[in-house]
Order: C-alpha cells, then sequence, then structure tokens
C-alpha cells in the first residue's frame, strides 16, 4: 500500500509588498488583520495567536526552515504554494517562493496552485469589494511566457510529480475563457521543455466535472469551495446525488449579497465537515481536501463566515476519513490536500497556535503512523 501523502496549501503573505501597501497602508501583511481580530459572539475564539513560528516574515530564510522542519515531523510530505500570475507577466508575493527555487532550501517537496482569481476588497473586510487587481487572459504568448518562468521550479528535483509529471494546480480552470489553449500550450511546452508531461490539476469545479473532458488529469474534492461560494451559498440537505451527497442551495437567509451581510454565517464544524467529506468514487483521479478549521472573521467581521466547534480530535477524525478514502480509491498517488499549512487570517491552518499547540500537527502524525503500521 502507497503511504497517504498530505499536502498542505501555502499562502505567501507574510510580508510586505508595494501593492498592499498602497491597498491597507505601510507594511500591511496577513498579521495585520489577524492582530485586529475581536469575538463576535460569547466563546468566539478570537484573536489567534502563533505560538512557535510567532509574527513571522516569510523574507527570513530560517523561517521557511522552520516551518518545513514542522511539517516533516509531523508527517505532511509537502505544501502547495499559492502562485498568483494575473496575466502580462503580472506577479504578486511571489519573492518566498522564488528563494525557494533560487536556494534549494528547505528540502520539502512543493508544487503550484495557480490561483487565477481576482482579488477583491471584500476578502480583507473592505466593505464594497471593489477590485484590487484583476485576473486576465491575453492569450497564448502569456500562457508561453508563464511556462516558461514555471518551468525552473518543474524541474526542481523537489517538485512533487505524478507518474513523473510535475503537478499543477488551477484554482478556477472554468474562469480561463480559451482553457484549451492554455491547456495545449503547456502540455507542447511541457514536451519542448524536456519534461516527462504536465500532470494538469483543477480546483473550484463542480462534483460532476470530468477532467478528461476539459485535458486536464485530474481534480481536487472542491465540496468546501461550493459550500462556500455556490449560489451565494447556503445550506446542504442530504440526499442521493452520486450516492453521496445531494446538494440545496437558497439565497441568503438575509437575502443580501455578502457585501452588506451584517452578521457572520455560522455553521457547526462538525456538521460540514460530515458532508464535504463525502467523497465520490470517480473513474478518473479525484483527490480529498481537508479543513482543520475555519473562521475568516479576521478579514471579513461581520460578512465572514465560520465553523464553530473544531478540535484537534473531531480533526483527526476527518484526517482518518481522508486516509481511508485515498487506500480505498484507484488514484494514480494518495496525495491529501489540506486547506492549509497557515491562512491565519481565515482561522485555517495547522501551524501551532497559543489555544492548541501542535495537537493538529499531532494528530496528521498520528494518523500516517497508525496508517503505516496497520500495513
Amino acid at each position: 500500500m502507497i503511504k497517504p501523502k498530505p499536502i498542505a496549501y501555502y499562502l505567501p503573505q507574510y510580508h510586505p509588498i508595494p501593492e498592499n501597501d498602497y491597498w491597507w497602508g505601510k507594511g500591511f501583511t496577513e498579521w495585520t488583520n489577524v492582530t485586529k481580530a475581536r469575538p463576535l459572539f460569547k466563546g468566539h475564539y478570537q484573536p489567534r495567536y502563533p505560538a512557535d513560528l510567532g509574527y513571522y516574515d516569510l523574507r527570513v530564510p530560517e523561517v521557511r526552515e522552520e516551518q518545513a522542519k514542522l511539517a516533516k515531523e509531523n508527517g505532511i510530505y509537502g505544501f502547495c504554494y499559492y502562485h498568483y500570475w494575473f496575466g502580462d507577466g503580472k506577479q504578486l508575493l511571489e519573492r518566498p517562493f522564488n528563494e525557494v527555487i533560487e536556494s534549494g532550501k528547505p528540502d520539502l517537496p512543493f508544487m503550484l496552485c495557480w490561483a487565477n482569481q481576482t482579488w477583491k476588497g471584500i476578502w480583507f473586510g473592505e466593505g464594497e469589494g471593489k477590485i484590487l487587481i484583476q485576473q486576465s487572459y491575453p492569450g497564448i504568448e502569456d500562457y508561453e511566457n508563464h511556462f516558461k518562468f514555471l518551468v525552473k521550479a518543474f524541474k526542481d528535483k523537489r517538485y512533487i510529480t505524478i507518474e513523473g509529471k510535475p503537478v499543477f494546480q488551477v484554482y478556477m480552470p472554468m474562469d480561463i475563457p480559451d482553457l484549451p489553449q492554455f491547456v495545449s500550450v503547456f502540455r507542447k511546452l511541457a514536451a519542448e521543455y524536456g519534461l516527462n508531461g504536465i500532470y494538469l490539476m483543477a480546483c473550484n469545479v463542480q462534483i460532476n466535472w470530468n477532467p478528461y473532458d476539459y485535458g486536464f488529469d485530474g481534480v481536487v474534492s472542491s465540496l468546501f469551495h461550493t459550500f462556500r461560494f455556490k449560489e451565494k451559498n447556503t445550506t446542504f440537505k442530504q440526499g442521493t446525488l452520486m450516492g453521496k451527497v445531494e446538494w440545496k442551495w437558497k439565497k441568503f437567509i438575509e437575502g443580501k449579497p455578502i457585501e452588506s451581510r451584517r452578521k457572520p454565517k455560522i455553521y457547526n464544524y462538525q456538521d460540514v465537515i460530515n458532508l464535504i467529506s463525502q467523497w465520490p468514487n470517480k473513474d478518473y483521479d479525484y483527490f480529498p481536501m481537508i479543513i482543520p478549521d475555519w473562521d475568516n472573521s479576521a478579514r471579513a467581521g461581520t460578512k465572514s463566515m465560520i465553523l464553530k466547534g473544531s478540535t484537534p480530535e473531531k480533526w483527526k477524525n476527518q484526517v482518518e476519513k481522508a486516509i481511508k478514502y485515498a487506500n480505498s480509491s484507484k488514484v494514480s498517488d494518495k496525495l491529501i490536500f489540506i486547506k492549509s499549512w497557515n491562512e491565519w487570517a481565515e482561522g485555517n491552518y495547522l501551524e501551532p497556535d497559543r489555544r492548541w499547540g501542535s495537537l493538529y500537527l499531532e494528530a496528521i502524525k498520528n494518523c500516517i503512523e497508525l496508517n503505516c503500521n496497520d500495513e
């Protein structure tokens, strides 16, 4: 049996950049929102305080080494770095990953997720949700330049592969207006640059989205993304879709868009996890995604969504389900995606905090070790 490989999404927004200085004030990083968070109801776990790593700056290589050490020690196979390419070569927050490539450190497997999404102020607490930077798709030349930028990473010995092919995730594939052209360019250049091909992995797609129909190779479960966003997102009802879950979408209870919401949406963590962990059996590669917690009130305040009641034990149960699914499915590799390693302003992280210490990380380690012993 192949050992499961937990891969945690990694946010690079822990160093200042001119754009964030302009939008939010000098020195803005993810920590700016984290530190200003306040409880919205009795028992609300805010603000959240980092423990072992403190309020770090990702320009410091020792921080990246410590993150990798923590990950390795607790069963994390690698990081999936968010990668921002907005078109015409425009990137943001690229420095930490570029330094990972240039320095050859830390010695931890990694891959990239192209977060091809327009940035809006609403996700940082700005009420009107104005556009900060637009995601664009200029066409073939830009896809070629994009690939040429990525090829050094793809050829890095640490880069995660499936069947020898570097794995490249696309966060919103259906937002690409000329998706077949994008796929064609990336596959063509993979051959021209001497790679064994490229493994294209989709996120944020409908439950019945078949990757083969779009030139992709596999799918990461988007059940949590669906819960957050589809039809402005409200309720689940269990049913029979694919023998697993039938989704019932309604308008917000208030009947208002997120920009004008006055109260956070609060759900029971265990109820949501029970639903988004019902991964369907597919005849293509379908990878589970699991979340330790979610509370983006540090960013969005009363416009936030909060999963209430996460604990290390409940998280451990979710990890166990993901390992069981990975072991029973016929995927090309036993990848399990974790959202996320360090999304502190979404209350969505594995790094130790002052409340739970390293218990969320230790839960992964224990599950992986138990699985290996069972073999």
